[in-house]
């Protein structure tokens, strides 16, 4: 099917311009002023932006935590993200002792198969690195599996040492791959958790209070230091306060392949939430949590000097009901996430035109950054000739208010419940199919593809 796209502002991280876009099939054909070719379909984006779909390349669908499952599947999640102008996820294949790197994948395939309603990839969370894995790297890259994620983090269950570390980063960089940190002080934040328990502080506010920022600027520093030796690009996931970015960056100035993102809850909520009534506080329990309110706008700083390069969501949502209320006796009980792939391009929209951040820098740390990074750019990440024809036609001047009321994710609650913002997807195209038009979802299950990633770790 051909489409041709009207008269919309035309939006990528380096330009900004009104034009035609034709679409063949599922690839931009033709970008031009007044296009003269016919199309099975015609869309008139006049006072639109034109921008290239949303990436989110921090997902966790249908996974196992906490005694329970992260309430959206495959289905359910890639749907919603596609209502929030995300036309591309990268989910984590987390290992399990005993696997090998492509059973985990295999394990992931046949959850995923079929159900996707956007385009998908893995990132490789590696939990076990002995001698016989060692050969998997290659082939595991060769795949299309470009990314290694590691936990610094739950001892026990996924955190790994220092030598596995070592061994994932300077295997991942020798085969063009990237390591993705999650960075914290994992044993010293488990004897706080045992202090705080000891006490009798169970409530989910100590959640926050046994996992204090410092312990995340300590993963980092470490984190950015082995990848040095091991002379690898490192990327550390969901930063969520000043002074762990800020280890970043010192590593980035002294010329080091050192990257990172922070997520949308961290760009608007602090660690007030936690002081919600009727235990509302556990609809905020994530890792990394929430922290003071003085780290906002150092992140939204970082954001637009490149200190930081994307914006994620680290999407993981449980139900209060059922879910999150396995943590009535004790906050070491309230399975870890929250949801967000929905929300993410516009209040990341509307938060950055309050700050000036520029169109052109919007749609970098919503799209272009993650494609280049994790390898997709061009096909991904842009509007050009030859790219897929993943687009999304965004209203500015739309305005909404949040509500799990109204939003797509299979999710009874919202962590931006009431919050009015400007700007919302219109229309979305995935490959050249319009899966998003006049409030009404025209995809279906399997409409997705798994996505074979190139080398890693450039912006």
């Amino acid at each position: 099917m051909s489409t041709l796209i009207k008269n919309g502002r035309i939006i990528t991280a380096t330009d900004d311009y009104i034009a035609d876009v034709f679409i063949d099939g599922e690839t931009i054909k033709t970008i031009g002023s007044k296009l003269a070719v016919s199309a099975d379909k015609t869309i008139d984006a006049t006072g639109k932006l034109v921008i290239p779909g949303a990436i989110d390349p921090h997902v966790h669908m249908e996974l196992p935590f906490g005694g329970t499952v992260s309430s959206d599947n495959f289905e359910t999640g890639t749907r919603a993200a596609a209502w929030g102008g995300t036309t591309t996820i990268i989910d984590f294949a987390i290992q399990y002792k005993g696997k090998t790197f492509q059973q985990t994948l295999d394990d992931w395939h046949a959850k995923s198969e079929g159900k996707c309603a956007i385009d998908y990839s893995f990132h490789l969370a590696v939990t076990e690195y002995e001698a016989r894995h060692k050969d998997e790297f290659k082939k595991v890259i060769d795949s299309g599996v470009t990314t290694f994620k590691i936990f610094l983090a739950y001892p026990g269950v996924f955190m790994i040492d220092d030598q596995t570390m070592f061994r994932v980063m300077q295997s991942a960089g020798a085969a063009g791959g990237l390591t993705l940190v999650h960075a914290e002080n994992g044993i010293a934040i488990q004897q706080l958790i045992e202090n705080l328990l000891a006490e009798g502080k169970i409530e989910p506010k100590y959640h926050a209070q046994s996992r204090p920022p410092i312990m995340q600027a300590d993963g980092v520093a470490r984190a950015v230091k082995v990848a040095e030796v091991a002379k690898a690009p490192v990327f550390i996931v969901h930063v969520s306060c000043e002074a762990a970015m800020m280890e970043l960056q010192r590593s980035r100035d002294a010329g080091n392949p050192a990257f990172g993102e922070t997520c949308t809850q961290y760009l608007f909520l602090d660690d007030s939430y936690y002081d919600k009534p009727n235990f509302e506080g556990a609809k905020y329990v994530f890792t990394p949590p929430l922290v003071g309110k003085g780290n906002i706008e150092p992140l939204w700083k970082g954001l637009k000097l490149g200190y930081l390069q994307e914006v994620s969501t680290d999407h993981c949502p449980f139900n209060f009901k059922g879910q999150k209320e396995l943590g009535r006796e004790s906050f070491t009980k309230i399975p870890n996430g929250g949801p967000g792939v929905e929300d993410r391009l516009s209040v990341v929209f509307d938060g950055a035109m309050k700050r000036d951040f520029g169109l052109n820098k919007w749609v970098d740390i919503c799209s272009t950054a993650s494609a280049k990074m994790f390898g997709m750019f061009p096909k991904k990440g842009t509007i050009a000739i030859g790219s897929d024809a993943d687009i999304v036609i965004f209203d500015p001047n739309k305005q909404r208010t949040i509500s799990a009321k109204t939003h797509h994710m299979n999710c009874d609650y919202s962590l931006f419940e009431g919050m009015k913002i400007k700007g919302s997807p219109d229309t979305v195209l995935s490959r050249g199919k319009t899966i998003i038009e006049n409030g009404q979802y025209l995809g279906h299950a399997g409409d997705g593809k798994f996505l074979k990633r190139g080398p890693c770790g450039v912006v």
